[in-house]
């Protein structure tokens, strides 16, 4: 019997060999040779595996550096290698869900850095407030600097998404267990909505203490209106059970007959401006007193103050984003406010026929304040969220309750959006956009219960899923007040008093519980 040769096949009748080309004419292949069903499952499994996925890209694109540099070429232009790199890994983030903290986290989250008292001296650790919207209010240590005491609740977590072993000891490290000491929570008047860090504009290096208080704004109630309050974690927390660690800390600055549905602060930690259902106010946090810089009809439901603290813009749930000049004497100004009648387009509604029908369809509504007539803008519905940038203090992303989401620059306003970002899905919630510390990226969830993740500057919409069967209505990432655009030497300061684990994660909040999500 002759032997078989690799890439030859034998014929009897010619008695001689022949290359392999392909199938034979009018003969059957081998059934050795045909992929099985266990071989397609295997492919398509691989096809389908985030992590092999992202090995493959972060091959290519390490080879298309060895050949190019750092700045690549390809079909769709000129790219940066690092910018394209944390693209990919921000595509598979990792994902961990909270045990035991479900309607906690999803009126408003932040976290923030302070001093612990310990037997053995004073220990930094991160913390994380979280606010409901039934009205608690929580704090929970990122870490493990008090779980040597045997009281409280241990919250651990549990991966649930993107299991890359090779960066499971990292990420694994970043998923801190979350621990409420016995005296961490209380009970706020009404609904939590708004929970900020104090200099929030400021790009100068502060002292961390002066960073270390707390905005936190109730809803209001159908007995009661809503109120302002600042938590002052300046002191360092003691875990004694029997002393409660936020009621006594917690002082109310303000208290209102409507409902205030958000707020902001100044670079200077002095004022805050409130959105509610009757216009904007700024109220001083050192004495309490409040002075409207607009009145309106439309509830005001999101509010950014620029880096000046003299600018701010609201969010209407008309749809409309108005810039008010909040320079105003403190007396008592509101009768003298200057009214404004403003036409808005009307949505939903066609283009009008016939002139007569222009007029019907043409609709206004009034605001009294400063208003910069020419920054007016309006989106298709209801204004969810405002966030302006830092480094870029000219731009902001505004989203709505149609689901658009679009940047702008304040200072050509009037040509339109300068990036659209498709993909989001909303029709009537408030859902808070949530934008990492560079500003590369931000990240919003969807009513369909979806997280979505985008570059800015592309609009590239770079992370789409659902782990999760509520809202995520909530997204908190660790911030970097006060040291935005400082030196390379305060970089130890940075990790100190951040956290280096956090730079890359952010927290989600929904009435499910909290999740954590990060890439390496």
């Amino acid at each position: 019997m002759p032997q078989d040769l690799p890439g030859f096949y034998y014929d009897a009748e010619k008695n001689r060999y022949f290359p392999i080309k392909g199938p034979i004419p009018g003969s059957s292949r081998n059934s050795a040779s045909l992929p099985t069903a266990q071989d397609t499952i295997s492919k398509q499994n691989q096809a389908n595996n985030p992590n092999r996925r992202m090995v493959i890209k972060t091959a290519k694109l390490l080879q298309m550096r060895e050949l190019y540099g750092n700045v690549i070429t390809s079909r769709k232009g000129k790219c940066n290698f690092q910018e394209e790199y944390q693209k990919i890994q921000a595509s598979h983030p990792m994902i961990w869900k909270y045990h035991e903290t479900e309607r906690i986290g999803d009126g408003a989250l932040e976290q923030i850095h302070v001093d612990v008292d310990m037997p053995n001296g004073q220990i930094g650790t991160d913390i994380l407030l979280a606010g409901g919207v039934s009205g608690s209010l929580s704090l929970y240590e990122v870490g493990n600097v008090g779980q040597q005491f045997y009281y409280g609740v241990n919250c651990t977590p549990d991966r649930i998404w993107s299991l890359n072993i090779d960066n499971q000891g990292r990420s694994m490290e970043a998923a801190s267990h979350l621990w409420r000491p016995t005296g961490a929570s209380m009970q706020m008047p009404s609904n939590i909505s708004c929970v900020k860090m104090f200099g929030k504009h400021s790009t100068h290096f502060v002292d961390a203490s002066s960073m270390q208080r707390i905005l936190i704004t109730t809803l209001g109630s159908e007995t009661s209106g809503g109120s302002v309050n600042v938590l002052n974690l300046s002191e360092p927390l003691d875990y004694n059970p029997s002393i409660p660690i936020i009621s006594r800390r917690m002082n109310e600055v303000a208290s209102f007959s409507c409902t205030v549905w958000t707020a902001d602060c100044n670079s200077n930690r002095s004022q805050a401006v409130i959105g509610t259902n009757l216009g904007a106010a700024l109220v001083n946090l050192e004495t309490g007193r409040s002075s409207w810089v607009c009145h309106c009809k439309s509830d005001i439901l999101s509010v950014q103050l620029d880096h000046s603290g003299n600018i701010v813009l609201c969010g209407l749930r008309n749809g409309a984003i108005v810039t008010v000049d909040a320079r105003q004497k403190p007396e008592d100004f509101s009768a003298r406010l200057t009214r404004h009648r403003i036409s808005y387009p009307s949505c939903g509604i066609s283009e009008p026929s016939s002139r007569s029908d222009r007029k019907f369809s043409r609709q206004w509504f009034e605001l009294k304040g400063n208003i910069y007539h020419t920054h007016n803008i309006f989106m298709p519905s209801s204004i969810s969220c405002l966030v302006s940038l830092q480094l870029y203090d000219q731009y902001f992303l505004a989203s709505s309750m149609d689901g658009s989401i679009k940047l702008y620059d304040h200072r050509l306003i009037q040509r339109g959006a300068v990036q659209s970002y498709d993909g989001n899905v909303n029709s009537h919630s408030r859902i808070q956009l949530g934008v990492d510390p560079s500003e590369k990226y931000f990240m919003s969830g969807g009513e369909d219960c979806y997280i979505r993740l985008w570059s800015i500057k592309s609009g590239k919409l770079l992370f789409e899923d659902k782990f999760m069967n509520s809202v995520p209505s909530i997204v908190c990432w660790p911030r970097t007040e006060g040291l935005l655009g400082v030196q390379d030497e305060r970089q130890d300061y940075r990790d100190y008093l951040y956290g280096r684990n956090h730079s890359s994660g952010a927290w989600l909040g929904s009435l499910e519980g909290l999740f954590y999500m990060c890439w390496t």
